[in-house]
């Protein structure tokens, strides 16, 4: 057999992980739509500054109590990419963040949640710009799909809306953060090898470090809201769910089946988003965001077989 039993076994254990992936991508985006929910219900309970410096402080505080060993183990990796890790924790943890946030105040849970599904947009783009990435055809077409996607949700389903330039604020500020954060996907290829949790806890320290200056400023312009029980409940959720073990699921999936096909499941977080927008929030489902889930979840599917499919170039 020209196989043999090590070929059989590689092979399945590549199919064990490309699996594992989809599991952990797809726990991912569940507990990353129930962040823009989270978000949601913050409104008026605590502002989006004390969300994000108390999310991410938070979680790095858990991971040095917890994992201060390894972190310790994996100092001589971070050291020499250190402000690599903060800068990339700052962008894609509290630029993310401090945009999501933001926007919830002005837009609505489901907006928020299937704008986000064109994250993979801009890992492509980010991935092509700087590590010259190949993209399949299937890829760009999917690509185009989850993009137009975006745009029907930007023009609120009328066509006027986006030639009069009438795009909701909050609509704009996600635009911002799906920009943000692809750039980050993207950027986690060059990072150090070394465990999870030395890797989230360092940025982590990047995104305090970078939150605390705009919390100041938050706090001198008279808009903080220090979290009553609710925002406190919400705090803890968006700590332990889409902070700490969503980022580490996604970390781990990343290296599983590399940046590009990871971000494509981004587009699952809009089905999630949707369906605990309506069910918890009681917010209203229109057409026009049926037709922006069809045409992403469209873009996911056909990206997805482009990135499987065995290039004949070499």
């Amino acid at each position: 057999m020209g196989w043999g039993l090590g070929g059989l076994l590689r092979l399945r254990c590549g199919e064990i992980a490309i699996y594992k992936a989809y599991v952990l991508l797809a726990l991912t985006t569940f507990f990353w739509a129930g962040n823009s929910i989270a978000g949601k219900l913050a409104v008026g309970h605590a502002s989006p500054m004390v969300l994000v410096t108390a999310r991410w402080a938070s979680v790095m505080v858990v991971l040095y109590l917890f994992k201060r060993g390894q972190i310790a183990a994996d100092w001589q990796a971070i050291r020499p990419r250190l402000c690599y890790l903060l800068l990339l924790g700052a962008l894609g943890f509290t630029v993310f963040s401090v945009a999501l946030y933001y926007a919830l105040v002005y837009t609505t849970a489901i907006n928020a949640s299937i704008l986000q599904g064109g994250m993979p947009l801009f890992v492509f783009a980010a991935s092509f710009i700087f590590f010259s990435s190949r993209v399949s055809l299937e890829q760009a077409i999917g690509f185009v799909f989850s993009f137009v996607g975006v745009i029907v949700i930007a023009m609120r389903g009328e066509l006027t809306n986006l030639i009069d330039l009438d795009i909701n604020f909050g609509d704009a500020l996600m635009l911002v953060a799906i920009i943000a954060y692809g750039i980050y996907t993207a950027a986690l290829r060059s990072k150090p090898q070394m465990h999870w949790a030395s890797l989230m806890f360092t940025l982590c320290l990047g995104a305090t470090l970078a939150s605390l200056p705009m919390l100041a400023f938050e706090a001198a312009q008279g808009g903080t809201i220090l979290p009553d029980m609710r925002g406190g409940v919400v705090i803890a959720y968006i700590v332990i769910f889409p902070s700490l073990i969503a980022q580490a699921f996604y970390i781990r999936a990343v290296e599983l089946i590399g940046a590009n096909r990871a971000g494509l499941f981004i587009n699952l977080l809009p089905v999630w988003g949707a369906v605990l927008a309506v069910a918890i929030l009681g917010e209203e489902f229109h057409l026009y965001h049926a037709v922006a889930l069809m045409l992403i979840l469209a873009g996911i599917s056909l990206a997805e077989y482009g990135g499987r499919k065995p290039s004949g170039r070499r």
